[in-house]
C-alpha cells in the first residue's frame, strides 16, 4: 500500500535543482532532481540509488536514509516516515479497537466541547454528547475520512474542506507506513480512491502529515459557523488511538454557538451506549457497523434543514 521506492520518487520530484546548487536551463525536462543527482548529493552510488527507487535494494542504513532526507529536504514527520518505510522487517502489529472504560470517563470530563477517540484509520471509537450534536448523528462507527470525502464533499459540515482533505490524506499516509499489513486500512484507501477524484490526486502525492493541533471550522446547519481549536492527544499504551478535543475561545461567537448546540440536546438522557461503539473496530469496516440506535436518536430531535 505504501513503499520506500514510491516515496523517494515523489520527494525527488519536488526538489528545486537551483536550491541545491544545480544549474538548469530550458532543455531540462525532469521535474525536480534526477536520480544521479540525488545519488551524488547524498554520497551513494547511482546504481544503489536506482535500485532503491526500483524496490530492489532493501534495508538501507540509517546513515544513507539521513543523507537522503537531507538532500530531499524532508521535515521531521517525513524523515520518520522514510525510516519507517525502510524497516519493513519490523512491521507494527495492527492495533485493536476496544476503548477502555477509563477513557470513556475522560470523555465525560469534557463538557464544553466536542471530544472523540479515533484510531489510525480515523474510525470514531467513542465520542461525547456534543460531538454527536456537532455531526448531527450517532458518531461512534463513523469514519471521518469517508465522511469528509464521500459524504460531505466540498459543501456541508467542514468549512475548510480543502485543508481538511490535506490533513486526512497525510494522516492516512502515515498510518499506511506504520501498519502496511492492515487490510481494513487498505480497503478504506481503495474505497476513497474509487469514490473521490481529489483523494486520488492527493494520495498520489505521497505527502505525510502529523497534525497535533490547529484551527478546525465547522458550518453547522442549526448554529452556523463554529471556529474551533483542535488538540490531538496520542493515548499512552493505546497504539494508533488519539483523543481529539475541540474547544472555543472564551467569549467568542464559537463559544456561544457550542452553548446553543448543547441546548439542542438537553432531552438526551442516554450515556455510554451513545458515546461508544461496542463493536471492535478491528473486526469489521466502520461503514458495516450496526447502527446502535435503530430508532431516532434523542440528540436529533431538532431536524436540520435540507441542503440544496
Amino acid at each position: 500500500m505504501d513503499d520506500l521506492a514510491g516515496f523517494l520518487r515523489t520527494r525527488r520530484s519536488r526538489v528545486d535543482p537551483a536550491a541545491v546548487g544545480i544549474p538548469t536551463d530550458s532543455r531540462r525536462r525532469v521535474q525536480g532532481l534526477r536520480r544521479e543527482e540525488v545519488a551524488h548529493l547524498s554520497g551513494v552510488s547511482v546504481d544503489y540509488y536506482v535500485r532503491l527507487e526500483q524496490g530492489r535494494a532493501t534495508q538501507p542504513s540509517d546513515q544513507v536514509l539521513d543523507a537522503l532526507a537531507r538532500v530531499l529536504d524532508l521535515d521531521e514527520t517525513e524523515r520518520e516516515h522514510l525510516h519507517r518505510l525502510a524497516c519493513q522487517r519490523r512491521r507494527a502489529k495492527v492495533p485493536g479497537g476496544r476503548v477502555r472504560p477509563e477513557l470513556l470517563r475522560v470523555l465525560d470530563l469534557v463538557a464544553d466541547g466536542p471530544a472523540l477517540i479515533t484510531n489510525h484509520r480515523l474510525d470514531v471509537l467513542a465520542a461525547n454528547r456534543l460531538a454527536g450534536l456537532l455531526y448531527g448523528r450517532p458518531v461512534p462507527g463513523l469514519n471521518t475520512a469517508r465522511h469528509l470525502f464521500l459524504e460531505e464533499a466540498e459543501r456541508g459540515l467542514y468549512a475548510d474542506w480543502e485543508t481538511c482533505t490535506l490533513d486526512v490524506v497525510g494522516h492516512l499516509r502515515l498510518a499506511a507506513g506504520k501498519y502496511p499489513e492492515d487490510p481494513r486500512l487498505a480497503s478504506l484507501v481503495g474505497e476513497l480512491a474509487m469514490g473521490s477524484e481529489r483523494f486520488r490526486r492527493l494520495w498520489a502525492r505521497a505527502d505525510v502529515r502529523a497534525r497535533t493541533y490547529g484551527r478546525k471550522a465547522y458550518r453547522h446547519p442549526l448554529v452556523g459557523l463554529l471556529e474551533l481549536h483542535q488538540e490531538n492527544f496520542a493515548l499512552p499504551n493505546e497504539a494508533g488511538m488519539e483523543l481529539v478535543v475541540l474547544s472555543a475561545p472564551p467569549g467568542s461567537p464559537a463559544e456561544d454557538g457550542l452553548r446553543l448546540l448543547a441546548g439542542l440536546g438537553t432531552a438526551d438522557t442516554t450515556e455510554v451506549t451513545d458515546r461508544t461503539d461496542t463493536t471492535d473496530a478491528s473486526d469489521a469496516p466502520a461503514h458495516l457497523h450496526p447502527d446502535p440506535h435503530p430508532h431516532p436518536h434523542p440528540q436529533s430531535t431538532a431536524k436540520a434543514p435540507v441542503r440544496e
